[in-house]
């Protein structure tokens, strides 16, 4: 699912033994990955430190050692890597990102593994803005036998979540799915119209939603970690899904955003299809990375 980063296999097989070149090649590669610089340098600092510490400089034993390292980071915490469901009837997802991650694709994929496990589904159109959105989460709600809520284009996305919340309680639903517009996260009308999403459901369920999931794509780089940041400040994200994570996906900036934002990543979508999604798996992540 994720690439190896390029040369650390180079690196493995080239060093059998830890020197200066050993570890700036190391250090660099994992900036390449996509890892921050801040995340890089506290990863080869536990390294060194373990490495003279323990008068260890055989290559592979520190290859073992860094996954483990990179595991303490990804590794659950209060906030897991298991969606919320919460003890009340309908648990209310809010899906947001900015346009051209693949929301709407990945709000489908997330019905479909959860109506298969069972859950009733009703998925909640608030995306008023894009052209053929609300066309397009119809299409993906007929082809799964989900019930979408919707009002016509350019309607109040507040009142299409109101409504959709509804329609869940007088129809037992488990779940709601709230997919929202998603232009630039720079916009501060953007950030202002979630926030009145997230009041009109803190007001009529009276609790927070259940998961404000962010739609990251893993292959824009640095640049996630600036659009969680935005996110996380202005609405609160409890999770990450992060979107694209086919042969070409680097995905360092998964560790990125676990250790500096401490947002855990919840799910992975990995192809087109309606089932190319699944829960994130740390150990699977390190093993495809790391190798």
């Amino acid at each position: 699912m994720f690439k190896l980063l390029k040369n650390l296999n180079y690196i493995w097989n080239k060093f059998t033994k830890a020197g200066d070149d050993f570890w700036d090649l190391l250090e660099e590669e994992l900036i390449l990955g996509n890892i921050s610089f801040e995340t890089a340098d506290i990863l080869i600092k536990k390294l060194k430190e373990y490495s003279y510490k323990e008068n260890i400089i055989d290559a592979s034993i520190l290859k073992a050692r860094l996954k483990e390292y990179i595991l303490e980071i990804l590794q659950p915490d209060e906030n897991n890597h298991s969606l919320n469901m919460g003890p009340l009837k309908p648990a209310i997802f809010l899906i947001v990102g900015v346009n051209g991650a693949g929301k709407t694709s990945s709000i489908a994929k997330l019905a479909n593994l959860l109506a298969k496990k069972g859950k009733k589904v009703i998925i909640s159109a608030a995306d008023t803005f894009r052209a053929a959105a609300i066309e397009q989460i119809q299409y993906f709600g007929e082809k799964m036998g989900i019930e979408v809520v919707h009002h016509q284009r350019f309607s109040d996305p507040g009142a299409v979540v109101f409504d959709s919340i509804d329609k869940a309680t007088a129809k037992d639903a488990d779940i709601v799915i709230i997919d929202t517009a998603g232009r630039m996260q720079t916009s501060s009308n953007l950030m202002d119209e979630l926030k009145k999403i997230k009041r009109v459901i803190m007001k009529k369920i009276g609790r927070e939603p259940d998961e404000i999931l962010l739609v990251i794509d893993s292959n824009v780089g640095q640049n996630a970690k600036s659009q969680a940041e935005i996110f996380n400040d202005s609405i609160g994200v409890t999770g990450i899904i992060l979107t694209k994570t086919d042969s070409t996906s680097k995905g360092g900036i998964v560790i990125t955003i676990k250790n500096d934002l401490k947002i855990p990543i919840k799910l992975v979508t990995y192809g087109e299809k309606i089932e190319n999604i699944d829960y994130f798996d740390p150990n699977e992540f390190v093993n495809e990375m790391i190798g």
